[in-house]
C-alpha cells in the first residue's frame, strides 16, 4: 500500500521560482531567479542588489490563507469575486448555506486576473507585481494560475495529470493508464487501474483528483483516502469497498479462524456438506467442505471468500 500525497495545483526543483515545465513572464522569471540565487548581475551595484531583493522579498510568508502562504488574491472568473486561492472560493461557494443551484467550483485554469496584496493592483496572472515589483509567489505555475510561497512543500507541476502537486518531482512518475502519480517506490510494484484517481473515495465519496486531503494506494489498486482508509480498519473493515479483495496483510487473522474452525466440529447432519465459493482475494472459484464460522480458498488461503451456491 503506497501513500500519494496530493496538492493539486503546481512543481520542479523547489530551489529555482522558475521551474521547468513552469511558464512565467520572461523578464519575471529572469527577475525571480536571480533573487532566488541571491545575485543580481555582476554589473549591478550592492543598492540595486539590495533594492531587488528587498522589493521581492517584501511580505514574504505574511499573506495568504489557510492552504496557501502568498502575496495575491485571486478573481474567480466564474463570479467575478475575489478570493484568497481556489480552495477559499469553492469552500464558501459550495457551502451547505449557499442555494444548490447557486453551488460551483473555480474553473482553476482559467484564472486571468489577480490582486497584489501589498498595493491591491488588480492585474493579469504573473509572478511579479507590476505595480509595487513584489514577488506574488515564489512558486509559481502559469498552467494552473498556482502562486505559494512557501516551497517547502517542494511543489512540481506534472503534464500528464495537468495539475501541481507536492513532494518534489524526482519521488514521484505519473502512470498514464492510472492518470494520476505515484511513489517512485510503486513504480513496477502497483497493479494499474484505468483511471485510479478520477473517481470518488468509496468512503466519503469526494472526488480524489480534485481532493486535498492525502490519498493511499491499496494492494488492489484502487484509491481512496489515507483517513477514511483508517477509519475503515479502526471500525474492522479490511476489504475494499470497491472489489473487497484484503486491504492489508490478513495472514494472522487467518490463522485465528484456522483455530476457530479446529475448535468448532460441524452437527452430524452438516459434516459432509459442500458448496462453491469464490474467493475475493484470489478471484477463484472453488468447492469446499461448508463450516458456520467461514470457508477458506484452498488455493490462496484465505477467508475472503463469499458463497456462490450450494452443491
Amino acid at each position: 500500500m503506497g501513500d500519494i500525497v496530493v496538492e493539486h495545483s503546481g512543481t520542479p526543483h523547489y530551489e529555482a521560482l522558475n521551474l521547468q515545465n513552469v511558464t512565467t513572464c520572461e523578464n519575471d522569471a529572469d527577475l525571480v531567479q536571480s533573487f532566488s540565487g541571491g545575485y543580481l548581475p555582476e554589473d549591478s551595484t550592492h543598492e540595486e542588489k539590495s533594492t531587488c531583493t528587498e522589493a521581492l522579498d517584501r511580505g514574504y510568508l505574511e499573506y495568504g490563507c489557510s492552504h496557501y502562504r502568498r502575496r495575491c488574491r485571486i478573481i474567480a472568473p466564474c463570479c467575478n469575486e475575489m478570493f484568497d486561492c481556489r480552495h477559499c472560493h469553492n469552500e464558501y461557494k459550495n457551502n451547505i448555506n449557499v442555494d444548490q443551484k447557486l453551488r460551483h467550483e473555480i474553473p482553476r485554469h482559467k484564472v486571468e486576473r489577480v490582486i497584489c496584496s501589498l498595493c491591491d493592483t488588480e492585474q493579469e496572472v504573473r509572478q511579479v507585481c507590476i505595480n509595487c515589483g513584489v514577488c506574488m509567489g515564489r512558486y509559481f505555475c502559469e498552467t494552473c494560475k498556482l502562486f505559494d510561497d512557501d516551497i517547502s512543500k517542494r511543489q512540481y507541476h506534472c503534464n500528464g495529470c495537468g495539475i501541481c502537486r507536492i513532494g518534489g518531482m524526482e519521488n514521484f512518475f505519473h502512470c498514464p493508464k492510472c492518470r494520476c502519480c505515484y511513489s517512485v517506490l510503486l513504480r513496477n510494484s502497483h497493479p494499474c487501474v484505468e483511471g485510479a484517481m478520477h473517481h470518488d473515495c468509496p468512503v466519503c465519496f469526494e472526488y480524489l483528483f480534485e481532493s486535498i486531503n492525502d490519498v493511499t494506494v491499496m494492494p488492489c489498486g484502487h484509491t481512496i483516502h489515507k483517513n477514511c482508509l483508517k477509519e475503515m480498519q479502526e471500525h474492522y473493515q479490511y476489504a475494499c469497498p470497491l472489489c473487497s479483495k484484503s486491504v492489508c496483510d490478513m495472514s494472522k487473522v487467518w490463522e485465528k479462524f484456522d483455530m476457530e474452525i479446529a475448535a468448532t466440529p460441524m452437527p452430524e447432519p452438516y459434516q459432509d456438506k459442500k458448496v462453491w465459493i469464490l474467493c475475493n482475494d484470489c478471484g477463484i472459484t472453488s468447492e469446499v467442505q461448508f463450516h458456520f464460522v467461514a470457508q477458506k480458498c484452498p488455493c490462496c488461503k484465505s477467508y475472503n471468500t463469499r458463497q456462490i451456491r450450494g452443491r
